[in-house]
C-alpha cells in the first residue's frame, strides 16, 4: 500500500476530512462522542493525515498542538501528540512515523523557539514504544528514575494541559470521557511483555485498558534520537516537505 501524508491547519480542515478522522477513530475505540471529538480538534493546531494513494481513503492520522511556553525561566517550544491512530492495513508501512517526524522537524525549523519538546500521551502500548525505538532520552522509562528538573517540567505541562484531569503522584491523565482501544487494538499480547519497556508500561498504567493516559515527554532533538530515529531524521531532511494544505 503505497501512503501519501499532508499536514493541514485544523482551522482549514475540510469537512469531508473530520468525518473521516471520526470514522476512523471510532472504527477503532470505544468512547468516542462527535462533540468531544470536535472540541479536542479545536484545542488542536494541526493534523497529519495519511491517505491510500490509488483510493484517497484516510488510513491514519495524528493531531499536533504546537505552542510555547516559560519553564524556569526559560522559553520552551511544545508539541503536545492528541488523538493518533493507524488503520491496521497500513500497519506494515512505516509511513506514520516517517510523517510524523517530517512534519515535527518542519515545525521545528519554522516555528519553535528555545528547546523543543514532546509531550505524548498513551493509552496503548504502541504509542508509547515509539519513545525507546526514535529517542535516547525520554521519560518515564524502566530504567532511569525521571530526574527531578525533568518531572517537574512534566507537571507542568500535564497541568497547564490538562488540569484537574492530571494525577501527579501516577503521573497518569484520566478523562471523564477516556477513549479504549477495542478489537485487535485491545490489550497486551503476553509475547509483547518480555520487552522490557512494554512491561513497563504495562506496570505503570496498569488501568490503559480503560483508558488512562500515561504522561511522557522526550525533547525533539537531532543529538537524542537514536540510531533508528537519525535514519528517518535524515532520509526527511533529503526529501520534499510535507506538504502543507494553504487553502480549505
Amino acid at each position: 500500500m503505497s501512503i501519501t501524508t499532508r499536514l493541514v491547519q485544523t482551522e482549514i480542515l475540510k469537512s469531508r476530512d473530520r468525518a473521516a478522522m471520526y470514522s476512523l477513530l471510532n472504527t477503532h475505540f470505544d468512547g468516542i462522542k462527535p462533540d468531544v471529538f470536535q472540541a479536542d480538534l479545536k484545542q488542536k493546531n494541526w493534523v497529519i493525515l495519511l491517505e491510500d494513494k490509488q483510493t484517497g481513503q484516510l488510513k491514519g492520522f495524528s493531531t499536533l498542538l504546537m505552542y510555547n511556553a516559560k519553564f524556569a525561566g526559560e522559553l520552551i517550544s511544545i508539541v503536545y501528540s492528541g488523538d493518533t491512530i493507524m488503520d491496521p492495513s497500513a500497519w506494515s508501512s512505516s509511513a506514520l512515523s516517517r510523517a510524523w517526524i517530517s512534519a515535527v522537524n518542519q515545525l521545528r525549523r519554522e516555528f519553535a523557539v528555545g528547546k523543543l519538546y514532546w509531550l505524548l500521551i498513551s493509552s496503548g502500548y504502541r504509542t508509547y514504544r515509539f519513545l525507546p525505538v526514535f529517542w535516547q532520552e525520554f521519560y518515564p522509562r524502566y530504567d532511569t528514575l525521571t530526574p527531578p528538573n525533568t518531572q517537574a517540567l512534566i507537571d507542568f505541562l500535564a497541568h497547564r494541559q490538562f488540569g484537574d484531569c492530571y494525577d501527579s503522584t501516577l503521573g497518569i491523565a484520566r478523562f471523564p470521557h477516556p477513549h479504549r482501544l477495542k478489537g485487535q487494538l485491545e490489550g497486551i499480547p503476553t509475547e509483547r511483555l518480555k520487552d522490557p519497556h512494554i512491561r513497563f508500561f504495562a506496570e505503570k498504567n496498569p488501568n490503559h485498558g480503560n483508558g488512562d493516559e500515561l504522561v511522557c515527554l522526550a525533547e525533539i532533538s537531532e543529538e537524542n534520537l537514536t540510531k533508528a530515529g537519525l535514519r528517518m531524521w535524515s532520509a526527511n531532511l533529503k526529501t520534499t516537505k510535507t506538504p502543507i494544505a494553504a487553502v480549505a
